[in-house]
């Protein structure tokens, strides 16, 4: 029998004690299966289990084992394309409803943390850095948008107010996001599903579901046993491969890269990060980093289309990291990882449901963290009856790459060098 293991991650190996979880053998019965343990399947195990749900969940591998135990670990509001992308593109009345969800997922992500008692590491404060008045533009601009829809706890940093944020000589301003912020990853997931058990949930790892049997009472099969249902949530995102083949041709899965120093000790990390706020630059193609308990830094960035894994990650992350730190030019780095997230055409997720009772959410292209929680709770409203909001992420338009899943990576790659040209040229 397969044992996948979490890949040699900071985040696996600083990881929360957790029970071994059972390989699901024989028939089960329940209300709704979940298919994947990430974010978006034990926000919606959580919210179902809450309203008097029976939920069982089937992992391919471990708990968190995807993007929610690998990615950057930043709270960051809103989606990869932003609200007024949205309100160029839909009616009024679908727009208003997805900008006043724009800023739930970072408050769903602390009531969990509160309730269950979750250690995570959760820190306040998140910084958009401008690297030129063009950045700055777009953040004075964002700051505008997101407080028509109510989103206040903002604050904009000019070239002085920056330098007090983060020790990083490139930057002409930013944007303070207080309601922004960061957590260990894999070990929200962690709390996530030992609170998913807590309510009478059941979860199985190393059960990866293999084909999915459709009709009125749906049975998904996995490789020792089955599930059958009356709803199925489909929630694996970019580590789903082809089990729903028409979830599969409107979504890509990419790669970005980790890495994380050894400690700095609490001088040197005080001096990069005075305040333990998260960054993220202003690019296409954006760097990312924050501090650890254990006071290093975890910097990401970089994107590998079609989620192949590079031969050699520090190579690509260490010269970003440098830099934005020339500082940090003999500091040893300890861990160095890949994670999938999935990418849509119109990087907005994809929400909705395959004939009356298989649901689905995916493509958050790299905005998960906030938006997957989000998502739980939606779709465990439209399964109580309550569908006004997830019809207004399901009524979005999508559509697949062009020339199919063999030319999407060329296609996406050739997207990705033009911005990152953009990028480096300022406009």
């Amino acid at each position: 029998m397969a044992n996948t293991p979490y890949p040699q991650s900071y985040y696996a190996a600083s990881a929360n004690a957790a029970p071994p979880r059972p390989v699901l053998q024989g028939d089960v019965e329940t209300d709704v299966c979940v298919i994947g343990a990430g974010y978006t399947g034990l926000s919606s195990a959580l919210f179902l289990l809450e309203s008097g749900f029976r939920v069982t969940v089937l992992e391919a591998a471990k708990v968190g084992f995807g993007a929610s135990g690998r990615n950057g670990g930043q709270i960051v509001n809103s989606y990869s394309r932003d609200i007024d992308v949205i309100e160029r593109s839909v009616g009024p009345r679908q727009a208003q409803l997805l900008g006043q969800m724009a800023f739930e997922g970072g408050k769903i992500i602390r009531e969990r943390v509160a309730k269950y008692q979750i250690q995570c590491d959760l820190k306040d404060g998140g910084v958009f850095a401008a690297l030129n008045s063009k950045h700055m533009g777009h953040l004075e601009s964002q700051k505008r948008l997101w407080e028509r829809y109510g989103h206040t706890q903002l604050e904009l940093l000019d070239e002085r107010r920056i330098r007090e944020v983060v020790a990083c000589d490139n930057y002409v301003g930013g944007l303070l996001d207080m309601s922004g912020g960061h957590i260990h990853p894999l070990n929200l997931a962690l709390g996530e599903a030992a609170a998913v058990e807590s309510l009478g949930g059941t979860i199985y790892e190393q059960s990866a579901a293999v084909r999915i049997e459709r009709g009125a009472n749906p049975v998904v099969h996995t490789a020792e046993g089955k599930v059958r249902a009356k709803f199925i949530i489909v929630a694996g995102n970019a580590y789903l491969g082809n089990l729903v083949p028409e979830l599969a041709a409107k979504s890509m899965p990419c790669g970005t890269q980790v890495i994380t120093t050894a400690p700095l000790g609490d001088e040197l990390a005080r001096t990069l990060l005075p305040q333990d706020y998260c960054v993220e630059d202003c690019n296409y193609l954006l760097d990312y980093y924050r501090l650890t308990r254990d006071k290093r830094l975890i910097f990401g960035g970089g994107v590998v289309y079609g989620a192949r894994d590079p031969a050699n990650i520090e190579a690509i992350i260490r010269p970003k990291m440098l830099k934005a730190f020339p500082k940090l030019k003999d500091v040893k780095i300890d861990y160095a990882w890949t994670g999938n997230f999935l990418l849509t055409l119109s990087r907005l997720p994809q929400v909705g449901r395959l004939g009356d009772n298989i649901y689905y959410s995916q493509g958050c292209s790299g905005h998960g963290v906030t938006y997957t929680h989000l998502a739980g709770k939606v779709l465990a409203e439209a399964l109580r009856g309550q569908a006004e909001r997830f019809d207004a992420f399901a009524d979005l338009p999508h559509y697949p790459f062009p020339g199919g899943q063999l030319l999407r990576t060329p296609f996406a790659a050739m997207g990705a060098w033009y911005y990152g040209l953009r990028d480096k040229l300022g406009f």
